[in-house]
């Protein structure tokens, strides 16, 4: 049976390793024609070598312009087509705001958000003229709500996922689609390149969520895998998460609350008696005087609801109400 991509073409950034990598090895496998790119030519050209002839590599610095103009055109050359965009190319920078500099920050900024940007302004035109396509934009769960230390990281998530809504809005009448992913503590390699090659152990973090775990690149890559098919054709500006319910719930809720020290009691000091209020002696009642009751014929007629009662006759005041009125 033909797979869930069959005849589909597909650009992944950011496809050498993790996240990216994993998307690649699902593409090819449910029939798509892949084109890697990187900037790690070394994994880049192992992982295409291995994938067979369905996939191929490209050196790519997404923050390139004219390297993402070469890159569609000569996609659309060789297939006439493009029908799946993954932009997932970042990078994080850890540091406090005071710290932070502004080359650090524009470093972040150009390639997590301006190299999403390059990538969907070029990719766009092939789509709108076969009149389909979807584009997969990877932010992160840092798009959704902020975490100390990331400040660069945390804008230009931010700013991916207000694109794709914008994206969404504006191409959704020419049959593309826009739909943005937030992982959560997936993939190690990021994050130890940014800490300078020093290993991760997510477990730390993975023991804080709901699920209880961290993530692995093949879970978030299925849920690429899907909105790249045609089984998501009636999704477009959503936002997906995969992070094991980090942003569901509060970090207490995976951790035993701090018990709160039970209140010391204290003794209050008597009064002295010559201090101490006398009681005050409840006031006996005064029994309220009966009202005479009313003679029979001096007491209200209550009216009798549900039933007529009363005849009709001209003279009633009524009559202009129609017929018989019952009270």
């Amino acid at each position: 049976m033909p797979g869930r991509l069959h005849g589909k073409v597909a650009i992944i950034s950011g496809a050498a390793r993790g996240q990216g990598a994993a998307a690649a090895q699902l593409f090819v496998a449910e029939g798509a024609r892949v084109l890697l790119c990187d900037v790690d030519d070394e994994h880049g050209k192992y992982l295409a070598a291995q994938l067979g002839a369905n996939a191929w590599y490209r050196r790519l610095d997404v923050s390139d312009e004219q390297g993402w103009v070469d890159t569609v055109a000569e996609v659309d050359q060789a297939f006439g087509r493009l029908d799946v965009l993954v932009n997932n190319a970042g990078i994080i920078s850890f540091s406090p705001l005071v710290d932070t500099t502004l080359a650090e920050y524009e470093r972040v900024i150009r390639i997590n958000q301006v190299g999403t940007f390059l990538g969907m302004r070029e990719c766009v035109p092939v789509m709108k003229r076969a009149g389909t396509g979807s584009i997969i934009n990877v932010s992160s769960v840092e798009g959704l709500a902020g975490m100390p230390w990331l400040t660069a990281y945390a804008a230009s998530k931010f700013a991916i996922r207000g694109m794709t809504k914008v994206a969404a809005a504006e191409l959704g009448p020419h049959g593309v689609r826009v739909n943005s992913v937030h992982p959560g503590a997936i993939d190690p390699a990021m994050g130890a390149t940014a800490l300078g090659g020093m290993p991760i152990d997510l477990s730390l973090l993975g023991d804080r969520v709901p699920l209880g775990r961290s993530g692995q690149a093949e879970e978030v890559a299925n849920l690429v895998l899907f909105l790249a098919s045609d089984e998501s054709s009636y999704c477009t500006g959503g936002e997906f998460v995969a992070d094991g319910g980090a942003t569901a719930a509060h970090p207490l809720t995976q951790q035993q609350a701090p018990a709160t020290p039970p209140r010391p009691q204290v003794a209050m000091p008597q009064r002295p008696q010559w201090e101490q209020r006398p009681q005050t002696q409840p006031q006996p009642q005064q029994p309220r005087p009966q009202q005479p009751a009313q003679p029979q014929w001096q007491q209200p007629q209550q009216p009798q609801y549900g039933g007529y009662e009363q005849e009709y006759t001209p003279d009633r005041p009524w009559v202009a109400e129609g017929g018989r009125r019952g009270w």
